[in-house]
């Protein structure tokens, strides 16, 4: 079964983002950064989403990014599905921290349960089925709606989203050119998916951060 093995973001200044998600998340090796000026404008067409216990989790959570640097794109706010906010880190791309409780069970941590990266997608169908053909097994499915890949051992869940629907939970326009700035590591052979987002073999990603982190010196 194929599997995300790391998310690596594209970003101005490696070092800098680097200390941004070690203080705001605590994440290390399940998202790794590389210096790049790949141009973009707008929306990226993914996000990332952060799953924890409860609301205090989510208010500790975006509270650290939010010191650490990042700007707020959706406040924390109670809703029928639980409670949740979004914020952009410094690098521009979008977080989401959310939990399905309501209420609080504990005192307030930075525990992580789950990462998952959305990929906004012109075609659900079309998404789906080409995933499927690249050893992705599919876990849950709501139509042309939402799919969610099962992760197995993976630090990261992926799921689809209709692109307009996740710009709109993000807080942001859907429109955007350019670069995705992200490459995502897999365990299969390099290939990229219908929506332009690029799948690297994992040692030839790790290679390609140690390059760029080199060369940036």
């Amino acid at each position: 079964m194929t599997f995300i093995e790391s998310v690596t973001l594209d970003v101005a200044d490696a070092a800098a983002a680097t200390r941004f998600y070690t203080e705001a998340f605590g994440l290390d090796t399940q998202i790794r950064v590389r210096t790049s000026q790949a141009p973009t404008t707008g929306f990226r067409g993914f996000t990332l989403s952060l799953t924890v216990s409860q609301p205090a989790d989510v208010d500790a959570l975006i509270g650290a990014a939010l010191a650490a640097g990042a700007t707020t794109l959706k406040p924390a706010t109670k809703s029928l599905w639980g409670y949740g906010g979004v914020v952009a880190a410094p690098d521009g791309t979008i977080w989401k921290v959310a939990t399905s409780a309501k209420k609080d069970t504990g005192p307030a941590s930075r525990r992580i349960d789950s990462i998952v990266l959305l990929l906004g997608v012109a075609d659900i169908g079309a998404s789906k089925r080409f995933y499927v053909e690249h050893g992705l097994e599919v876990a849950k499915s709501f139509g042309r709606v939402y799919v969610e890949f099962a992760s197995g051992s993976s630090p990261v869940k992926l799921a689809l989203y209709r692109r307009r629907a996740l710009a709109k939970d993000a807080g942001v326009a859907p429109d955007g050119t350019g670069s995705h700035r992200i490459t995502i590591g897999g365990d299969a052979e390099p290939f990229t998916d219908p929506d332009g987002f690029a799948w690297a073999s994992g040692a030839g990603e790790r290679e390609g951060v140690l390059d760029a982190a080199q060369s940036g010196r």
